[in-house]
């Protein structure tokens, strides 16, 4: 069975933050990612993971105004410094945190303003800049495509574009965050698509769909998805990365090991 893995940004969410790690490995997760930890001291955030006694699978990279309904900064010309100033701080919390992976959201760049190969050209750049700063801990950039109905504009929203970006870049360092939520809203065929590209995915996360609730709330048979990801010899981690339809403890019977 794969191993599961929990986002404590939007699970957990009735705990303060900082209390969600020990909550995690009390409901049966050996291991939790957080989107953006970076509103939180390193300190704290470290005295957390360690008390709870949890691995950190992933961060994001921070995403300058994308998450205000701005554009991002990663493949944004003209916005190169403040993506690097992001991987200098995502850098600090991967280090400390022991994180496995980091992502960068590609975002919203204006196509009337700019040409989609010249914000393609910017995140590759950008890619490799994080890849190569990140290998030398250790620690794998991953790059996602995301549904076009949530984040209407997202350059990157295909498996095939998530592969083409990396492939772009051109880092040993790089692979694709495969979304289980996003793809099967953006072109389904879930099962086929992560075999053909098993060996470019770093991290995969999942969510039902309509809603991204809990699995079992949408459309998404989950228990077929997981056999079959574990049958295709999946090493990484599964990461439960949904908004509960309600308490968070109330939505875990997905997970065969569950413990409460």
């Amino acid at each position: 069975m794969p191993r599961f893995s929990v986002n404590i940004s939007t699970m957990f969410t009735e705990y303060d933050f900082l209390d969600r790690f020990k909550v995690a490995k009390k409901h049966g997760f050996s291991a939790v990612e957080i989107q953006f930890p970076y509103e939180f001291p390193l300190t704290k955030v470290l005295a957390a993971k360690e008390s709870a006694g949890v691995e950190i699978t992933l961060i994001n990279i921070g995403a300058g105004d994308l998450t205000t309904g701005g554009p991002g900064i990663a493949a944004h010309p003209g916005r190169e410094e403040q993506f690097k100033v992001s991987v200098e701080e995502a850098y600090k919390y991967a280090d400390s945190l022991k994180s496995t992976s980091v992502n960068v959201l590609a975002g919203t760049p204006s196509l009337e303003k700019f040409e989609r190969r010249q914000c393609l050209d910017v995140l590759a750049s950008n890619l490799y800049h994080a890849a190569e700063a990140f290998e030398k801990i250790g620690t794998k950039v991953l790059t996602e495509a995301v549904n076009t109905i949530d984040r209407p504009g997202f350059l990157l929203n295909s498996t095939a574009a998530a592969v083409e970006i990396i492939e772009r870049a051109g880092h040993k360092n790089l692979a694709i965050q495969y979304d289980v939520y996003h793809m099967q809203i953006m072109e389904g065929n879930l099962v086929n698509t992560i075999r053909d590209n098993l060996d470019q995915i770093g991290h995969i996360q999942f969510a039902d769909t309509p809603g991204r609730h809990e699995p079992g709330t949408g459309e998404i048979n989950f228990p077929n998805l997981f056999d079959a990801i574990d049958k295709m010899g999946w090493k990484g981690w599964l990461g439960a990365e949904y908004v509960p339809s309600k308490r968070t403890e109330k939505t875990l019977g997905w997970m065969p090991e569950l413990v409460t």
